[in-house]
């Protein structure tokens, strides 16, 4: 349940804080900071071939638009001194967000969750086309908790550990899970950096993500369908393999789905940003990495070791992708930067004013599948059309969903490309572009027929 006293206040706290735009779409100094952003994108692009992390150059080009932009407003008060806080503090609460969620995941699978879940499907001797199903489904299933791409990664691990050499498979089974990590993260909040956004907006409360259950699951049954018939017959051979989860892995789960508990009942009821209930939530992590250590010295004593490392959830955090996270910070800094000149603005008129919403919404999630869909969000965030609830869900579903036309579209398929061992590549998904296309277009039909009422214009 939604606290409503808190909107109206939220609401207009929100629309006093948003800074004005300079109006410097038409001057060199916009053109320039354009261009900018362009040479950035293309250089994170490009980013295996120059081999520099993807955070260098966004941030670069953020640093230097923010400060084109404080030299040209330098004689105008504190405008893009403010400005830059109103962006920071939207990034801030992502950021913390993402720290403590990549914390609880690598935590998990430093103590073998992970390969303890992969171990136990690989005994029971599935077939091919049942595994498909089933690694499918929990990609499904469990994205919308780890996020799509830390899921993709531990099903892959799956499919390699069962059938490293089956080429057919291994390439059905991973564009599969790439559509199916997509969908699953595309109707809960947790599920993927857009999501997250949009609830932080409050555009979109955290349980009526629900409503674009149906869309989503289409979204993956439509292409699978189609693809199982080509999931060669038969089963691989049985791999010897057994992990254990270490002592305190399913104490850390349960603090997980604690956390998350938190978190949503602190964003319902409380009113409070989603980083309180994860940083919250680190406490517990925190608490039980404590308990982790002492029982992990006494059993290193009982075995004569006096030298062993100990266990700190701090080695954890710093071992967070840090790369990602500054990504995110460049990404935001010059969707911000450019949102403050007045582009997101002038591309809002033409994108909406021409196409109306239902045709702009499904464009951006096509174009999501060319570009990230996390400046794709932030621009429609920070362009803030007047769109009906229905809407903004729709936006949700396709910005969610449409990088799983192109290995490229998401990270859950550029990482699937580089974990495949060239078994997975951007030719092979392509071939199945068109059959992901109709699940797409699927998606979107399910959702404005059975979601009609979410609608009011």
């Amino acid at each position: 349940m939604t606290n409503h006293l808190m909107l109206p206040l939220h609401a207009a706290t929100a629309a006093a804080e948003t800074p004005a735009t300079f109006a410097l779409t038409a001057h060199p100094v916009g053109w320039i900071a354009l261009g900018l952003f362009v040479l950035a994108y293309a250089a994170v692009i490009a980013e295996e071939r120059l081999h520099i992390a993807k955070s260098k150059p966004v941030m670069l080009a953020a640093g230097l638009m923010w400060g084109l932009l404080a030299w040209w407003t330098s004689g105008d008060g504190s405008r893009a001194s403010d400005a830059f806080q109103h962006m920071f503090l939207e990034y801030a609460e992502v950021f913390f967000f993402l720290v403590v969620a990549m914390t609880y995941v690598t935590a998990m699978g430093e103590r073998g969750v992970f390969d303890a879940l992969r171990d136990q499907l690989v005994r029971r001797r599935f077939g091919y086309r049942s595994l498909f199903w089933i690694t499918g489904a929990l990609a499904f299933l469990i994205s919308p908790v780890l996020d799509n791409l830390t899921t993709a990664l531990v099903m892959s691990a799956v499919i390699l550990a069962v059938c490293p050499d089956n080429r057919r498979f291994v390439t059905l089974a991973f564009v599969n899970l790439v559509v199916a990590a997509n969908a699953g993260g595309a109707w809960s909040a947790f599920g993927d950096i857009t999501t997250l956004m949009v609830w932080q907006a409050r555009k979109v409360e955290f349980t009526e993500f629900f409503a674009i259950f149906v869309p989503s699951l289409v979204n993956w049954l439509v292409p699978a369908a189609i693809m199982h018939f080509s999931v060669p017959a038969g089963r691989p051979e049985p791999v010897a393999s057994r992990t254990r989860v270490k002592v305190g892995g399913f104490g850390i789960c349960i603090a997980f789905a604690l956390t998350i508990a938190i978190t949503v009942a602190g964003r319902q009821w409380l009113g409070m940003p989603a980083a309180y209930g994860m940083l919250t939530g680190l406490a517990l992590l925190n608490i039980i990495a404590t308990r982790i250590e002492r029982k992990e010295q006494v059993y290193a004593l009982a075995q004569g070791q006096t030298n062993g490392s100990r266990y700190s959830i701090f080695r954890i955090i710093a071992n967070a992708e840090w790369d990602t996270l500054l990504f995110f910070y460049g990404v935001f800094a010059c969707v911000g930067a450019l949102a403050a000149i007045g582009y997101l603005e002038l591309a809002s008129q033409a994108l909406y004013g021409s196409l109306g919403y239902t045709w702009a919404n499904s464009a951006i999630g096509v174009l999501s599948a060319v570009v990230d869909n996390i400046p794709i969000m932030f621009a429609v965030l920070g362009m803030d059309p007047a769109m009906d609830h229905g809407q903004w869900l729709l936006v949700t579903l396709t910005a969610g969903v449409g990088g799983s036309l192109l290995s490229i579209g998401s990270a859950a398929g550029v990482a699937l490309m580089g974990a495949s061992r060239g078994l997975y590549t951007f030719g092979a998904h392509l071939r199945w572009t068109g059959v992901i296309a109709l699940g797409y277009a699927a998606s979107i039909v399910v959702h404005l027929w059975l979601n009609a009422r979410h609608f009011t214009g």
